[in-house]
C-alpha cells in the first residue's frame, strides 16, 4: 500500500534561474510538491517569482518565510505579503505563519488558494495541550496546519506523533536527528505533506528524497498489530 501523503522539497535558491533548475531535478527525484522559499531570493521580485512557478509547471508551496521562524526575507512585512499574496493565483498552496497578522491570513484564504498556516520553534516543544492549541487557532485560519520543534528528549518527538494522531489536516514535524523518523511516521497518520530535501536541505533532520520515498513505501506491520 503506498503512501497518499505528499513529499515536498523545498527549493533554496538566491535566483529564479536556478530555483527552475533545481526544481527540474526535484522533480525527477520524484517529488509530489515543490516548496519554494521566495525568501532565499537576493533580489525578489513579483513578476518574476510568478513566471518562475508558472514555467516549472508542478504543484508548488509559495513561502516566503519570516526570519523569526528561520527564514531569510529582508523586506518589510506588507512587501512580504504583498509577494505572497500575488501568488495565490499561481502555485497550488501559500504558506504564511500564525504569528502574521490575522487579516493578512484571512486575505490569502479568501483567494480560494490551499492555505497553510505554520509555527516554527528552532529552540524547544511546547506541551501537547499548547501545541493543539496552536493547531487549532491555525486550522480556524487556513485549511492546513503546520507545526514544527525542535525536540530536547525522545519524549517531545513522540508528543509530535500524538499531534499527528489527534489532528486532521496537520502537518507536525519534529526537527533535528532526534526527531527525523516523525517526518516518515507522518504518512501513518495520514498527514496531508510531509518534507524532504533534495539540493537544499531547510530545516535540521529533513530526510533526502530518495530514502523518505523507500520509507514510506513500506510495510510497516507493527502499525496494523
Amino acid at each position: 500500500m503506498y503512501s497518499q501523503t505528499k513529499i515536498a522539497i523545498p527549493i533554496f535558491q538566491k535566483n529564479c534561474k536556478d530555483v527552475i533548475e533545481v526544481a527540474n531535478d526535484c522533480i525527477d527525484k520524484g517529488a509530489d510538491v515543490l516548496e519554494f522559499r521566495i525568501d532565499a531570493l537576493t533580489n525578489p521580485n513579483i513578476d518574476e517569482i510568478k513566471n518562475t512557478i508558472e514555467e516549472i509547471n508542478f504543484p508548488t508551496i509559495a513561502t516566503n518565510r519570516i526570519n523569526t521562524e528561520g527564514g531569510s526575507f529582508k523586506g518589510s512585512e506588507e512587501e512580504r505579503f504583498n509577494i505572497l499574496y500575488e501568488c495565490c493565483d499561481v502555485a497550488e498552496y501559500v504558506d504564511i505563519e500564525l504569528q502574521s497578522d490575522d487579516e493578512y491570513i484571512n486575505k490569502i484564504h479568501e483567494t480560494g488558494v490551499t492555505t497553510i498556516v505554520s509555527y516554527h520553534d528552532f529552540e524547544k516543544t511546547p506541551d501537547l495541550n499548547e501545541i493543539t492549541y496552536i493547531v487549532e487557532k491555525e486550522q480556524e485560519l487556513g485549511d492546513i496546519a503546520k507545526v514544527a520543534f525542535m525536540p530536547q528528549d525522545l519524549e517531545d518527538t513522540l508528543t509530535i506523533l500524538a499531534v499527528l494522531s489527534h489532528c486532521k489536516d496537520t502537518i507536525a514535524i519534529s526537527m533535528g536527528d532526534l526527531g527525523s523518523y516523525t517526518r516518515v511516521m507522518a504518512s501513518k497518520f495520514d498527514s496531508p505533506i510531509t518534507f524532504a530535501a533534495g539540493t537544499d536541505v531547510t530545516a535540521p533532520g529533513q530526510i533526502d528524497i530518495e530514502t523518505m520515498k523507500a520509507l514510506l513505501n513500506m510495510d510497516l506491520n507493527i502499525m496494523d498489530e
